[in-house]
């Protein structure tokens, strides 16, 4: 029987799992035993149009908000997305146009519900208000800060010895951000430990308007499928928008080092569940069968366990038993000699044709079992041939 967890204890757990720091923790912590209702914060900048599980760490903690009661606000940076902020890059990011940035954002509810109450969530978009903001605005917000505090920041102090550009639209960022604190009244802005300057900022700028700090909760990063920080500039990332399969292997792929972290970032399996995995893995239980639940758990958190138990099995028959995947997609070439490269991007087993040429120059591409590495080549294909990329991307010649 599932042991029930009290307020107390669920407040605890807010405040300690996946957090690195929190800023004032002694504030915060007597505003929730209040009962206190909050205006929690979160933004995130649509600079890819997928959100990836890295994401889903500031994500989780909003709705572990949500569910103790308190008003969600889920900011869309349509309007910081354009300016681009280098918190965590290690070179100038390039401005996006309201386009792009426009494309990206498209589908972004629609992700986010996959882990939010969208009923119970405001979001908004921070265009709404930056937009109007004029120079005399922006220069009483500018004399807050010093730019010492800004250059001594450890990616930008950096860049600076090295002798890279510095733009000043990368000093204002945090100004916008802040901002946008004070445009909603956030009692707590939840995100990363690479967004402390930003959300720091946040809590001067809304003193300056009369408005009480926000408390702040930061969160570690999440190691994406090659051990460095999960990007989207890196493609090293699992997407909410991934298929199940897919999100299963994924999973199923990352190092069996990083299977307790995700358990307690990505997941919201209980606590005790976690350190029964953990006791299994340091008696030597094997990391695979370890990591099979944990994929189980987390492509049931973004569908249904279902599907879940689906992707398990589906996968167990390809990479275990060595059988072909139960159902492949099928797709007609535009001619019977083709452009392999052109044909993986077509069947969106490549996101680009480079993509697609450097996954067949590294042999990661077969046809009918046979590995081809001459991407310059055509193929001659017929009706059933088997196209294969990497060991969970499969399609058929119809």
């Amino acid at each position: 029987m599932p042991k029930i967890i009290t307020a107390r204890e669920k407040i605890d757990q807010l405040l300690t799992r996946g957090v690195e720091e929190i800023i004032d923790k002694k504030s915060l912590k007597s505003k929730l035993l209040s009962n206190k209702k909050l205006t929690v914060k979160l933004g995130i900048d649509p600079t890819s149009p997928n959100l990836h599980l890295g994401r889903s760490v500031p994500l989780l903690k909003l709705r572990d908000f949500q569910e103790l009661g308190h008003q969600v606000v889920f900011i869309i940076g349509d309007f910081t997305g354009i300016i681009g902020d280098t918190s965590d890059k290690e070179s100038e990011r390039p401005m996006l146009t309201e386009v792009e940035v426009g494309r990206n954002m498209k589908d972004y509810s629609r992700q986010i519900g996959k882990l939010l109450d969208l009923k119970k969530c405001q979001v908004v978009y921070n265009s709404k208000w930056l937009k109007k903001l004029g120079y005399a605005e922006v220069g009483n917000q500018a004399n807050i800060f010093s730019l010492n505090e800004f250059i001594s920041r450890e990616n930008i102090k950096k860049r600076l010895d090295q002798g890279k550009r510095i733009s000043l639209r990368e000093v204002l960022y945090p100004l916008m951000q802040g901002y946008d604190s004070m445009a909603v009244k956030a009692d707590v802005e939840i995100g990363g430990t690479d967004q402390r300057f930003n959300l720091l900022a946040g809590r001067k700028i809304q003193r300056f308007y009369g408005q009480a700090p926000q408390d702040v909760i930061m969160g570690p990063l999440v190691a994406g499928l090659d051990g460095r920080k999960m990007s989207s500039s890196w493609g090293n990332t699992i997407n909410f928008v991934d298929q199940p399969q897919e999100m299963f292997g994924k999973i199923m792929s990352v190092a069996d080092n990083l299977i307790i972290t995700y358990f307690e970032l990505l997941t919201r399996a209980d606590k005790q569940r976690i350190e029964e995995y953990q006791g299994l893995l340091q008696a030597g239980e094997n990391p695979k069968n370890i990591k099979i639940e944990l994929a189980k758990e987390v492509v049931a958190l973004y569908y249904d366990p279902i599907q879940a138990q689906l992707a398990a099995e589906e996968f167990t028959r390809v990479f275990s038993k060595k059988e072909k995947p139960a159902n492949i997609p099928v797709i007609k070439p535009r001619s019977d000699k083709v452009d392999l490269a052109q044909l993986l991007v077509d069947s969106k087993m490549a996101s680009s044709k480079s993509e697609a040429r450097r996954k067949i120059i590294e042999g990661a591409v077969r046809v009918n079992n046979q590995k081809i590495i001459d991407w310059k080549k055509e193929i001659q294909l017929k009706k059933d041939d088997l196209i294969q990329v990497g060991k969970r991307k499969f399609v058929k010649i119809s």
